[in-house]
């Protein structure tokens, strides 16, 4: 089998100053775990020789190329600089410490798309690391965001992952893997912000043109660009709050100007709801906990802000202005967050008095315990009643619901496509990951299989969907580095 990825790499013409070019590290024994075919076919990759009656061989050959053991043509492999605020703190240097951009294809709906490898080995910008992943983090990114897309949710994508052969360290020894991550670019505000913190405008407006021209080719200027971006976040949270998704680390290097979800460390989806819920190891004070994640994207868009003053010909007035979009930023999440709560309760046009109906249940939620994803999920089938130990409060609060949705035209169906059924529960992730380290592949394949279809009730997955009984919750998730 040869693989043809038809690659066209405008990063890299743009100035070296922004990465730096080499290649992966070669990697002992690459085993392939896992090969996207429906995304490599959407992004124009093409496999001669393919299906010729030696699997063995092509996913040999596949392995050989993205585990970065051989450079297909046409890539130009870099690792991006960039910069960010971690935790609130800036870091005036970050950039890919274990990640190269392969390079980008534009596929065939024609869309640019970058390809790049995770765990690729150590780059300039590794900062003493050894540039490597672990199995656990490789294969939880994997899932997790083919869930999202399975979702609706802009996310970057995986198109496959590598065993390396090599153990790594961390805690103890522990099984190496590479990712191949697509993305629509791996532009980040991070990188806004470490041309802006260098005082380099001729770096800083060669970004902001390259930006316009990939993303937003429709922009008129800077203030224009931070309106587009803001609208985007704004919905994404939205659909990230919607599911009870928890991003974990919402650092400005892990925030896209193209809007996708990137950066599935310590991540993870609710089970008992709880606006206060975090989940990320390193997260000590709750800085991106459920119901923060609001507004620290409007925080993380002040910083983009900031960086795009200069390149604005009156800052003083540049800075007036790029406040009030900020602050005007609230609202807009308000209103994406407002619209696709109703949905969840079955109410597609939304009405000021519904907002209580929302925070109702919600708090009854909370109260009790109840899962996000099955007490959502139960509204469509009339049996949520169940999810909850203080059933006559619920059944209060259902009384006025139901008279609500009689006014709708199809309020079963808009929250059965609205409430998934199924989401990447933490317990199921980390009994897939333990029987990977174990050799074993299959719950892997089956969990990808299974949250393909989130919005199916499907009798053979039931036990995915099943909250964690109290021994099987999972408290906290980990940086994959």
């Amino acid at each position: 089998m040869s693989l043809h990825i038809p690659f066209d790499n405008s990063y890299a013409r743009l100035p070296a100053g922004f990465y730096t070019r080499l290649d992966p590290e070669p990697v002992t024994a690459p085993a392939l775990i896992a090969f996207n075919d429906a995304l490599a076919a959407e992004l124009g990759i093409a496999r001669s020789g393919a299906g010729d009656g030696d699997g063995d061989a092509d996913a040999a050959e596949l392995a050989r190329i993205f585990s970065g053991n051989a450079t297909p043509p046409g890539a130009e492999p870099l690792a991006q600089l960039y910069a960010g605020h971690q935790f609130g703190q800036f870091n005036p240097q970050l950039g890919d410490g274990r990640a190269l951009l392969l390079g980008e294809v534009v596929d065939r709906n024609g869309r640019r798309r970058d390809i790049q490898l995770k765990g690729s080995g150590p780059t300039p910008y590794s900062r003493s690391g050894d540039g490597r992943a672990w199995l656990g983090p490789v294969l939880r990114e994997y899932v997790v965001s083919e869930a999202m897309h399975a979702l609706g949710i802009p996310t970057t994508r995986a198109l496959a992952a590598v065993r390396t052969g090599d153990d790594i360290y961390r805690e103890g020894a522990l099984p190496g893997a590479v990712l191949t991550r697509v993305a629509d670019s791996h532009i980040r505000v991070g990188t806004f912000q470490i041309f802006a913190a260098r005082r380099d405008r001729d770096a800083l407006q060669a970004l902001y043109d390259y930006t316009i021209a990939r993303h937003y080719p429709e922009a008129s200027d800077p203030h224009d660009l931070l309106d587009r971006v803001i609208a985007r976040q704004a919905a994404l949270v939205a659909q990230w709050m919607s599911v009870g998704f928890i991003h974990g680390v919402m650092n400005t290097d892990n925030c896209t100007l193209s809007g996708e979800t990137i950066d599935y460390g310590p991540c993870a989806f609710m089970d008992a709801y709880h606006p206060n819920r975090v989940f990320s190891s390193i997260d000590r004070m709750g800085r991106y906990a459920y119901a923060n994640q609001a507004d620290i994207i409007v925080w993380n868009m002040a910083q983009l802000a900031t960086a795009l003053v200069p390149l604005t010909e009156d800052p003083e007035a540049a800075v007036k202005r790029f406040t009030d979009q900020v602050h005007a930023m609230p609202d807009r999440i308000r209103a994406e967050w407002e619209a696709r709560f109703a949905a969840k309760i079955g109410i597609s046009r939304p009405r000021e008095a519904d907002k209580t109906l929302v925070s109702g249940l919600l708090t009854l939620m909370q109260k009790d315990g109840a899962d996000f994803t099955n007490a959502f999920r139960a509204l469509a089938r009339d049996d949520a009643r169940d999810q909850f130990t203080d059933r006559a409060a619920f059944d209060s609060w259902a009384g006025t619901w139901r008279a609500r949705i009689a006014e709708e035209p199809e309020p079963e169906a808009l929250m059965r496509r609205t409430n998934p059924a199924i989401i990447p529960r933490n317990h199921r992730i980390e009994a897939m990951i333990a029987a990977a380290v174990d050799g074993d592949d299959a719950p892997f394949h089956r969990l990808n299989a299974a949250l393909a279809r989130p919005f199916e009730d499907d009798p053979e997955t039931e036990d995915l969907r099943r909250a964690p009984l109290p021994d099987e919750i999972v408290p906290a998730t980990f940086c994959g580095t």
